[in-house]
């Protein structure tokens, strides 16, 4: 990929962004027009016939102009972007809307994906951050008629279970609050297999309980499920590559089939916090994907709870601003679940 002489890489990176731009098939007179290139129009037009060769380059049958190909929006995304970021202000404004909701939870997707639609001018999804292995934060035991007893379980992450259980004897608030505390001194951070090897230090009564959190946390983590939260599709499928009803309902699918998605989540992001990858075409391994381009990353705190962000549009979109948009979000969101953790 890296054999293209200097001038072939400047129009390139011109017809790529040209196109994008005009969702037009670019010639070489309107390069020569707009640029100052220094060269001739025959000679463009042999540097667009020679990228077409190598494969960089289409060449639709009712125009003179071309327009890239995946390989071409490939090369041009490794090679020729660069280093790109959102402008100071637009980031000051996004930082501060986070700063603005980072004490309720429950706003940070929905922001998120609103911020990631409107600067990256294309669909956005979000996943919620999901917990690698639950761990023990927080329980609380209270008397409510009787031998019966409310259990509540807080993960780590924000998680709340509850549960009646019933006691051999009925017990007081005051005892049940110590038993609480001791456990909570004995279990906190704690995965369901580490509480396990302290079983046998823990009294009878407290030893049970400690089993019910565990069996909790098991089901927590079995039953677990990515909440997807989304926004822009309806903007980007008035995009002119989604005229075709097969190619819009391949957009659709991305967005709305939540087994799908997750396929391509799976394969195409490790657990590794912090990278952004981006998926041109379907890069041949999804059919569906063939007219989209994804920009993914994935946020949180690595071996801990991590999610998901990305933008999807057009092979046609502005993969310098979707590129900084998602790696600026996902430094926010992982900074918010950091700190969500640290507490």
């Amino acid at each position: 990929m890296d054999g293209l002489t200097l001038r072939q890489q400047t129009v390139l990176g011109l017809v790529v962004r040209e196109y994008v731009n005009s969702a037009s098939p670019v010639s070489s007179r309107a390069l020569v027009e707009r640029y100052d290139l220094g060269i001739s129009t025959a000679t463009v037009r042999n540097e667009m016939a020679r990228l077409e060769e190598l494969g960089y380059l289409g060449h639709p049958h009712t125009s003179a102009g071309r327009v890239p190909t995946y390989r071409g929006y490939r090369y041009f995304v490794e090679r020729l972007l660069g280093e790109v970021g959102l402008p100071l202000h637009e980031r000051r404004t996004i930082a501060h809307q986070f700063y603005q909701a980072r004490q309720d939870f429950e706003q940070w997707m929905p922001l998120a994906t609103s911020v990631l639609a409107r600067t990256a001018r294309g669909a956005a999804l979000v996943t919620a951050p999901q917990a690698a292995e639950s761990r023990y934060k927080h329980l609380q035991l209270i008397s409510t008629q009787g031998r019966s007893v409310l259990l509540i379980l807080v993960l780590r992450g924000g998680t709340v279970k509850q549960q009646l259980l019933a006691l051999v004897e009925p017990l007081n608030q005051g005892a049940l609050n110590e038993i609480s505390d001791r456990l909570n001194q004995a279990c906190s951070g704690l995965a369901a297999g580490e509480i396990q090897a302290r079983i046998n230090a823990l009294p009878p009564l407290e030893a049970d309980i400690a089993r019910l959190v565990m069996d909790i946390m098991h089901r927590a983590d079995v039953h677990a499920t990515e909440i997807v939260y989304r926004n822009g599709l309806s903007e980007v499928l008035q995009q002119p590559e989604f005229a075709e009803g097969e190619k819009a309902q391949g957009l659709v699918r991305v967005m709305e089939e939540h087994s799908f998605l997750e396929g391509v989540l799976a394969d195409a992001l490790s657990q590794e916090v912090g990278s952004v990858r981006v998926l041109i075409g379907g890069e041949g391994r999804w059919d569906e994907l063939r007219a989209c381009s994804l920009v993914l990353a994935r946020y949180g705190v690595t071996g801990f709870v991590t999610g998901a962000l990305g933008v999807v549009g057009p092979t046609r979109m502005l993969y310098g601003r979707a590129i900084s948009a998602v790696r600026f979000v996902a430094g926010l969101l992982s900074d918010l679940v950091y700190d969500m953790y640290a507490e």
